[in-house]
């Protein structure tokens, strides 16, 4: 009984810490984008100040995805060195990517950004997708190690985020939710598939017609 309980006091305590700061995340991220927003044409910033902000967006995107993870771990080891070790190995890992991403990343025109979307998409129909996806749903060691395999999993996404408008709320919350559905539901071909042509043909229609499609072309 007593065992049952401390168990359970453990898996409501690692779910509301790690809701808790995916929340806090949102809300400075939120703050923090207000106004930079520029579509394919957004600016960085500092790298110290984009590095900031990505940590604070990746926490507020993929913690909730992890929640499973993480609670596995809390039923086990308690709630702060479930959490504390194992979000943080797994932001480090996040942390890199935004340092890379930063290094590449130049303000572009509507053509590139149709074209990393169509990229995004055919990554989703790769062996590689599907393998870091599965991997990304599995019991893993380190939350290195997890994280190794969800950037594996989510890359072509977060690349059509920074192509669109890596400072845009808007799709943010969109390639969150995808990010958030993936993670926690099995693949199957009669949603990916589908999923995949649709972020083709936005890719296709960016290039098109960029100016129907939202938040993509820089406001005057």
């Amino acid at each position: 009984m007593i065992r049952n309980m401390k168990v359970a006091y453990r898996t409501v305590a690692t779910l509301a810490a790690t809701l808790g700061v995916a929340a806090a995340a949102w809300f400075v991220t939120v703050g923090q984008m207000r106004g930079m927003d520029m579509g394919v044409a957004t600016r960085l910033g500092s790298f110290a100040f984009f590095v900031a902000l990505w940590v604070a967006m990746m926490a507020a995107m993929m913690l909730p995805g992890l929640v499973p993870a993480v609670l596995s771990r809390g039923r086990r080891t308690g709630p702060v060195r479930a959490v504390v070790p194992f979000v943080a190995s797994y932001l480090v890992v996040w942390t890199l990517v935004g340092a890379l991403l930063y290094a590449l990343y130049r303000p572009h025109g509507t053509t590139t950004a149709g074209l990393v979307v169509i990229a995004a998409g055919l990554y989703e129909l790769t062996r590689l997708k599907q393998h870091c996806r599965r991997c990304c749903r599995a019991r893993i060691r380190s939350g290195f190690e997890f994280g190794l395999y969800c950037v594996g999993s989510s890359i072509g996404l977060m690349l059509m985020l920074v192509a669109l408008g890596v400072m845009s709320v808007t799709w943010m919350l969109v390639i969150a939710a995808l990010v958030f559905a993936q993670k926690l539901l099995p693949a199957k071909p009669a949603v990916d598939v589908p999923l995949a042509v649709a972020i083709v043909a936005l890719g296709i229609l960016i290039i098109a017609a960029p100016g129907s499609v939202p938040g993509v072309m820089p406001t005057m």
